[in-house]
């Protein structure tokens, strides 16, 4: 099956050629990074012109590696669909043209979790796999991927994941962090816990986001991107932290973005 794009034209441009020169300008303008064996990365899904320069941070750091499978996890804000789902072949169209799901992953993912299962009903419009789609065709030109999403948020839900991961794969938690609140409270809130995601603490991240209303929204694939990397005895590094304010203006109501990467 064919997933064609749900939000192109609203996160981010339908024109090819204009998607290209958007990605690109962001990738030019963020710092080169150390080539290392990145593993898992968090990387915002709102629309590009509020966190496409955050999102470059990730993706120029994971330019520099070239992995044998690569999943794609974020939350499910549709309500649609299973509580951990997976759309398990065809492949997903972009404005940059078709990219393949990976049959032999997703199918690794789907025997070997108790969680996670086929399912298309709730990817047919969730954004936040599909907006990180453009940037890895940007740096990778061909490449196939699971895209996964998860409405289940809890601690055992994203150790299950990341143990049914398959070997050499690069895992991208898609998720932004706080919303729709003064800059400096979500600052506040956002730092402390990444300070968690940088300990690779799922359970006290999840402590934390819950008992101060962090209104995260992939705090799931976060913490799957955590345990898998701790899983592999990788460290995490903040590379870029910034809000929808620096864009708008508008500091008394923000989302907060973060691009965190994780390497051996």
């Amino acid at each position: 099956m064919i997933r064609p794009p749900a939000v192109a034209g609203l996160f981010y441009p339908s024109s090819p050629s204009d998607l290209e020169a958007m990605i690109d300008d962001y990738l030019s303008r963020a710092p080169s990074y150390p080539k290392r064996d990145y593993v898992a990365a968090v990387v915002p899904h709102a629309g590009y012109i509020y966190s496409g320069a955050i999102a470059a941070h990730a993706y120029r750091a994971l330019s520099t590696v070239r992995p044998e499978h690569i999943v794609v996890a974020g939350p499910n804000h549709t309500g649609y669909g299973a509580a951990v789902s997976i759309w398990p072949d065809g492949a997903w169209e972009t404005p940059l043209g078709e990219v393949p799901v990976d049959r032999d992953a997703a199918e690794h993912i789907i025997s070997t979790s108790d969680f996670a299962v086929a399912d298309y009903d709730a990817h047919h419009y969730e954004h936040s796999v599909e907006v990180q789609l453009p940037f890895l065709q940007r740096i990778y030109g061909s490449f196939s991927f699971v895209p996964v999403t998860m409405m289940y948020q809890a601690p055992d839900a994203a150790y299950d994941l990341a143990r049914s991961i398959p070997d050499g794969t690069l895992f991208i938690a898609s998720s932004d962090f706080s919303h729709y609140v003064p800059a400096d409270v979500g600052r506040e809130k956002d730092m402390e816990a990444i300070k968690y995601i940088l300990d690779l603490d799922v359970d006290g991240l999840y402590r934390y986001v819950l008992d101060n209303d962090v209104s995260a929204c992939g705090i799931g694939p976060i913490m799957t991107a955590m345990a898998y990397a701790r899983s592999l005895g990788a460290r995490a590094e903040l590379l870029a932290f910034g809000n929808s304010g620096d864009v708008t203006g508008d500091y008394d109501n923000v989302v907060d973005y973060a691009a965190i990467v994780f390497y051996r």
